[in-house]
């Protein structure tokens, strides 16, 4: 079923959009769920909670990408989650990945209002629109899925030390790229 009919059944607040999202991309939320929380218990509530969630804003949000309008849910229903769970200890991919953007996206608990983070997820978007095809989908797959560098380096067949320098080479780009946008760093 394609993404748009799914869409009319949660505006006709049918149940069967949810089996629907399910078949589709049940598989997919999982997979971000797990890469965040390496649980798969907690991933398959995740999963759960992002159907509940979409049914809640499905209307009167009328998602054009529904695959990443759920993929963006479930990434954050398993950061919270998992921010929830590590409040006291710091460690895994998570804080990895964060660790590594610290230095170039700046801190959103800084007190940026709305439109500073509207302007910062537009000056992002631009940016990776702008590179090419492969570094776009290492640098997505990092720091939005949270795959591991092994993972990458297996799944675009590349050494991980390659990985490591092509990621960081990327995040020096965008920290330029920022910079040259105006945003503090």
């Amino acid at each position: 079923m394609e993404d748009k009919q799914i869409v009319e059944l949660y505006w006709a607040r049918s149940e069967t959009a949810i089996s629907e999202t399910e078949k589709k991309y049940g598989r997919y939320c999982h997979y971000i769920a797990y890469q965040i929380l390496y649980s798969d218990e907690d991933a398959r509530e995740v999963v759960n909670d992002t159907y509940l969630k979409v049914w809640n804003t499905v209307p009167p949000q009328r998602p054009d990408s529904l695959k990443a309008y759920v993929g963006t849910i479930s990434r954050q229903l398993s950061l919270n989650r998992y921010e929830g769970q590590h409040t006291q200890k710091r460690g895994g991919q998570v804080s990895l990945v964060l660790d590594e953007l610290s230095e170039c996206i700046p801190d959103h608990d800084s007190g940026a209002d709305f439109g500073e983070r509207v302007a910062l997820s537009d000056a992002l978007n631009r940016f990776l629109w702008a590179l090419p095809q492969r570094t776009r989908n290492i640098f997505v797959r990092r720091y939005f899925y949270l795959s591991t560098v092994a993972e990458i380096a297996n799944d675009f067949s590349m050494k991980e030390s390659n990985v490591t320098m092509h990621l960081l080479r990327t995040r020096n780009k965008l920290k330029d790229f920022l910079n040259k946008e105006g945003f503090d760093l």
